[in-house]
């Protein structure tokens, strides 16, 4: 049974989803050890949202609660955000709905930006990520590997995956009414992920050349060859700071990379180097500045907001000013969805009913084997008989098997299984699960 349990921007406070974002420890496999019924976890984790999948091998009325149980205390665990704090601020989802909202969150539609690009290459990351870690099953790979699938389908079939924009893009857009000509503008780069990558794709595409790069871990060089920029050290990086018109900070940094103290060390060692040398480059105090912050946690300590002369846009701000979906293209994107889970729903229940499949073949194959002997004992020349017996049986047997595999598609695999009980007396002994149901009350909001 596949069960998620989400904290997204439309549930949970930025400053939740903020603290969710930096564990002390990886989630995915707190969850895989707390209980034996946990078959696998795979966590997804971004600046707009926080969510475990789980697959648990219990029935479905006892592993909805273990599920949520051991998702809860692994987060307590490895963010310190207490359970209670998480109250009304996450949701769960059991049974065919994880699946279609999987599919929806890899297409962009559940993104602050609908459509946006970026958070398909998240969802790949979060199971090679579980992979690594070893918290991954057969039934979340597929879940996954189908969730990619999905997501192309949106991109190339719908006008989402053409003009779906990214936080990036949305926050350069905001920025692009007070900049006269990109051209101009000294832009510094804090962070080379892949964030890093699109903001420099944006940038340019806005018309933007004079792009330097700052590195917290040391990967500013490799990244500014491979993208044709400038590299900042550490020591120059707070007079970067202080000379750019733009810094945009992308990184994953847990602690702030950019405040008004170093603006402030930047503007102290700038003005020192005017006295110094009569060439210098002063700065310009009287210039209005633009910080936008796209990590997760913060890269940027809100004080900047007070340095004279320098504007703070966060993704907090961003969000804001996310446009509305546009209805038209969203509606086809949420149709190829409900396709694609469903069919992914249909394959699972193939699957569930294939044990009670089994055991009725293994019953009337154990009964033509009886009847096949006793032919063989009078004396079947040429086997003709015996051949007869399979074919009918055969025959016989291949309506039960559709039907069984109908019923399970509309979530009827119980009423075959007590078919089976009250016609031949045939126990089940692997249990089903309803995959379709996720708890005997429905599953909504747990918060």
């Amino acid at each position: 049974m596949l069960l998620c349990v989400s904290a997204s921007h439309k549930t949970a406070s930025f400053e939740l989803l903020e603290r969710l974002s930096v564990p002390a420890t990886p989630v995915a496999p707190l969850i895989a050890e707390h209980d034996e019924c946990v078959q696998g976890a795979v966590v997804v984790a971004t600046c707009n949202r926080f969510e475990a999948y789980v697959d648990m091998d219990e029935p479905v009325t006892a592993g909805v609660a273990l599920g949520i149980e051991a998702t809860l205390a692994a987060i307590e665990t490895a963010t310190g955000v207490p359970v209670s704090e998480l109250e009304g601020s996450y949701t769960v989802l059991g049974g065919s709905d994880v699946a279609e909202h999987l599919f929806s969150v890899a297409s962009g539609l559940e993104s602050v930006v609908v459509g946006e690009g970026e958070i398909a290459g998240q969802v790949r990351r979060a199971l090679t990520e579980s992979r690594a870690l070893g918290t991954t099953s057969a039934e979340l790979e597929r879940l996954f590997q189908r969730a990619s699938e999905a997501q192309r389908g949106v991109k190339n079939s719908t006008a989402i995956g053409r003009a779906g924009r990214s936080l990036v893009r949305l926050g350069l857009e905001l920025a692009d009414s007070r900049i006269a000509d990109w051209s101009t503008q000294r832009v510094l780069l804090v962070g080379t992920g892949a964030y890093a990558a699109a903001t420099v794709a944006a940038l340019r595409d806005q018309g933007a050349a004079d792009i330097s790069v700052h590195s917290p871990s040391g990967r500013a060089t490799k990244f500014a060859t491979k993208h044709g920029l400038r590299a900042v050290s550490a020591e120059t990086f707070p007079m970067a700071v202080a000379h750019a018109d733009l810094v945009i900070t992308c990184t994953t940094s847990e602690h702030h990379v950019v405040s008004a103290a170093t603006f402030a060390a930047g503007r102290t060692r700038a003005e020192a180097a005017v006295e110094a040398t009569a060439g210098g480059c002063p700065v310009d105090h009287t210039a209005r500045r633009l910080v936008i912050d796209l990590g997760l946690p913060r890269n940027v300590d809100p004080d900047v907001a007070t340095v004279p002369g320098v504007d703070l846009l966060d993704l907090e701000t961003i969000r804001l000013h996310a446009p509305l979906e546009e209805l038209q293209a969203t509606d086809a994107a949420r149709d190829l969805v409900r396709d694609a889970a469903r069919r992914f729903v249909s394959v699972g229940e193939r699957k569930n009913i294939t044990p009670a499949v089994v055991a009725l073949r293994a019953h009337v194959f154990g009964v033509l084997d009886a009847e096949v002997a006793r032919v063989r004992a009078r004396g079947d020349e040429g086997g003709q008989t015996e051949q007869a017996l399979r074919h009918l049986v055969g025959v016989l047997l291949h309506t039960p098997t559709t039907r069984a595999h109908q019923l399970a598609e509309t979530g009827r695999a119980d009423e075959y299984v007590d078919a089976l009980s009250a016609l031949f007396g045939i126990e089940v002994t692997e249990p089903l699960v309803e995959r379709g149901t996720a708890h005997p009350d429905g599953i909504a909001d747990a918060g």
